[in-house]
């Protein structure tokens, strides 16, 4: 039997036990650049294990999965953050579940996440690759380095994520 999740919408209080959301939000915002820019201020807390890592930068191109949509696996890096942003403003999903040895369909949080909003995953929070809903680029920021950063672990029996295209 399969079981099945709807995505929640993606805040910062229903992520913070994964990591971080990164908005433009008020409350981080300052005028820089002599009043021609709005920075918004310190919206993840990057970690690369700076003593034997450095901080990548790279764009990732998407496409989305093909419908009906299953998580076979989830995967997580255990030795440094890892930040997905859209830079094209559509919509995606974000699915996690807590850092742990090994991870079950029924630990898995899924969110709709705006397309305004990125997520930056604490080290070793199971996630799963980009879910685009659409074809879309994504900056994504994670750690080079030394060791093994890269766990994947296959689901013993698949999640079907049920996504309302109304609430998007």
């Amino acid at each position: 039997m399969v079981e099945a999740v709807t995505p929640k919408r993606l805040t910062s209080q229903a992520f913070a036990p994964f990591g971080d959301v990164i908005e433009a939000r008020d409350s981080s915002a300052m005028m820089v650049n002599r009043g021609t820019s709005t920075r918004f201020h310190d919206l993840a807390a990057i970690d690369v294990d700076a003593d034997d890592g450095r901080a990548l930068v790279n764009i990732f191109r998407a496409t989305p999965y093909p419908a009906p949509l299953l998580i076979r696996m989830m995967e997580k890096h255990p030795l440094g953050s890892q930040l997905f942003m859209p830079l094209e403003g559509q919509a995606y999903l974000v699915a996690v579940a807590p850092s742990s040895a090994k991870v079950v369909p029924g630990d898995i949080s899924v969110f709709i996440a705006l397309g305004t909003q990125g997520v930056n995953f604490r080290p070793g929070t199971w996630h799963h690759p980009l879910l685009a809903l659409a074809p879309q680029d994504f900056l994504v920021i994670d750690r080079e380095g030394s060791g093994e950063n890269l766990v994947e672990q296959a689901l013993d029996q698949p999640l079907k994520v049920e996504v309302d295209t109304a609430t998007l």
